[in-house]
């Protein structure tokens, strides 16, 4: 059975989304938030379901989703409204062949064996289809609503990841059990270093969800990341405008950059060949319509990179 991260990077390079499908980062955006009354940051959702199905049409390889437990107007940003194991259930349900990512699940304020639980069902549910991003956190006000220690979340993420790997069978009394059982390893890709040393992020995880950058960027990460995790997967992401224009110009900003389709398979093939294995389109700051943006980059940018020959095989269920 083809892996979960073996599907991602099949054929050396592949490129993918970061929900959430909505452009609220916009002039046009903003003004509909306003209208609509949702919170700053808060995205609109009401076409997510149909921009999936889109996205799993035209062979976008994964779709990442934030985890995101509480809203918190000082960072400006929901960033993700939904449950993160509620929504790849659902997501799971409404498409095929798109691989589900989390970007990433903050363990050390979630209960260990639930999540395991969640992990395994939509492992289960979606046909083999999950990529577990994991991380250890970055907002401490979230700690002690949830009854954690901000400060022992390195130690808690170790545990957690050790819980993960075993399936919770050397954690529970005899006779014991949590099911679904995995049917392969659960992968688990980190963001960020989770207050872990180099060297045990890459002897622990399975890959790399690294923040966005410049090729340049990369090409020095991928050599850190390489040094201690040897060919383990590599990716990363792109806040990206596509302008309607094939030939404008890359203007690039934080995290990203505006510019024709173009600009867009110049940059993923500069991004390829620093080590780069995968790209998730971040499309919040897209003013064009987004279904007309991903239909123009199913057609003419996805077969510069997946190629025929690196057609993936149908997901076992």
């Amino acid at each position: 059975m083809t892996t979960p991260l073996e599907r991602l990077t099949a054929g050396g390079f592949s490129v993918g989304l970061e929900a959430p499908l909505d452009h609220d980062w916009t002039p046009a955006g903003d003004q509909a938030r306003r209208r609509d009354g949702r919170q700053f940051g808060e995205p609109d959702l009401r076409q997510h379901a149909d921009l999936a199905r889109l996205a799993d049409r035209l062979g976008f390889r994964a779709l990442w989703i934030r985890d995101v437990p509480l809203y918190d107007p000082s960072f400006g940003d929901a960033a993700q409204v939904f449950e993160v194991f509620s929504y790849l259930g659902y997501l799971a349900g409404v498409t095929e062949q798109i691989l589900l990512g989390t970007a990433a699940v903050v363990l050390p304020i979630r209960e260990p064996l639930l999540t395991l639980k969640s992990a395994a069902s939509i492992q289960r549910l979606s046909g083999n289809r999950l990529l577990l991003g994991v991380a250890s956190g970055d907002r401490p006000v979230e700690y002690p609503l949830f009854g954690r220690d901000f400060e022992g979340r390195s130690n808690n993420f170790r545990e957690q990841v050790a819980l993960l790997r075993d399936g919770a069978n050397g954690h529970l009394p005899e006779g014991l059990a949590v099911l679904p059982s995995t049917t392969t390893p659960l992968p688990l890709l980190v963001a960020g270093l989770a207050q872990q040393s180099p060297a045990w992020i890459g002897a622990n995880m399975d890959g790399c969800l690294a923040y966005p950058g410049t090729p340049d960027d990369h090409q020095r990460r991928v050599a850190a990341w390489r040094a201690v995790a040897g060919n383990k997967p590599y990716s990363s992401f792109i806040h990206l405008d596509l302008a309607e224009r094939a030939d404008e110009p890359m203007r690039r900003w934080r995290f990203g950059f505006r510019g024709g389709r173009n600009a867009l398979i110049t940059e993923l093939k500069a991004l390829r060949a620093a080590g780069v294995e995968h790209v998730g389109l971040h499309l919040r700051r897209n003013v064009r319509p987004l279904d007309d943006t991903l239909r123009e980059i199913g057609e003419f940018v996805l077969p510069q990179f997946h190629t025929p020959e690196h057609a993936l095989s149908e997901p076992s269920r």
